[in-house]
């Protein structure tokens, strides 16, 4: 690749728009893990005898991933594409959406956001501990690793075809599917894998308590579901709009 393209998408990624863009990615990362984690915490909380695994708390963290994953892309769409997730961005990459230094920012500012949200939640709620993704006695971290992927799969595709223009402008449909497909994923293999989809938010909870366990995991599983489902969609099932000749970035998604 010449120098002088990589110099200009470079460029692109330090414009004042790219800068909302982050900025934008991190308020909606940051409220959607808060909203996650501290809906777990919350129905842990509510537990008499502190079980960690119950029926009510399984579909609580499945409401508050579509509702949250809803409200917070739906505001951040037109600004920065609403990834609020690392394994979205990959996925938008790999389907020649947005650059890959591009990238590197929306990745620093969504793991930034999730580590600040759980600390948050650790220094409010006193006495509380942050809860973190975990894989069930019966799956092997392969295993548990493969069901991510294919949740994120199901989460990328979604996404895409929110955004496909020739469906129209996203509306709060669009918004909806995304997170409805979350919250889906969630009560499928919340007791299994924790249905996370979100790297982000599954490496804030684990830095703030500490337990890093197989936390490759929900970092291998979602970017390989993520890469491909954009390019299944956007370069067999509905091929895209024609990119830039030097961001290599369609037009109507550029940030």
């Amino acid at each position: 690749m010449a120098p002088s393209s990589l110099s200009s998408r470079f460029h692109d990624s330090l414009t004042r728009q790219a800068f909302r863009s982050y900025l934008a990615e991190f308020i909606s990362t940051f409220f959607y893990v808060f909203l996650v984690i501290g809906s777990s915490m919350s129905s842990r909380k509510l537990m008499a005898d502190g079980r960690l695994l119950e029926p009510s708390s399984l579909v609580v963290g499945a409401i508050a991933n579509a509702f949250a994953l809803s409200s917070v892309v739906f505001l951040a769409w037109d600004i920065s594409g609403g990834h609020v997730n690392p394994a979205v961005t990959f996925g938008r990459v790999v389907g020649g959406h947005i650059s890959v230094s591009t990238a590197l920012f929306y990745w620093l500012a969504q793991i930034i956001a999730s580590v600040i949200a759980c600390l948050f939640l650790k220094i409010l709620v006193v006495g509380v501990h942050v809860p973190t993704y975990t894989i069930a006695v019966e799956m092997t971290g392969f295993g548990a690793s493969m069901l991510e992927g294919v949740l994120t799969f199901g989460l990328v595709y979604t996404v895409y075809a929110a955004k496909d223009p020739k469906r129209g402008p996203l509306g709060w449909m669009g918004a909806l599917a995304i997170g409805s497909i979350a919250g889906a994923s969630v009560l499928a293999a919340g007791p299994f894998s924790g249905g996370s989809m979100n790297p982000a938010c599954a490496f804030g909870s684990a830095s703030i308590a500490g337990s890093f366990k197989n936390q490759a995991v929900y970092w291998v599983g979602p970017l390989i579901g993520a890469a491909i489902a954009g390019l299944l969609y956007d370069r067999v099932g509905y091929p895209s709009q024609t990119a830039d000749s030097i961001s290599g970035i369609a037009e109507g998604d550029r940030v």
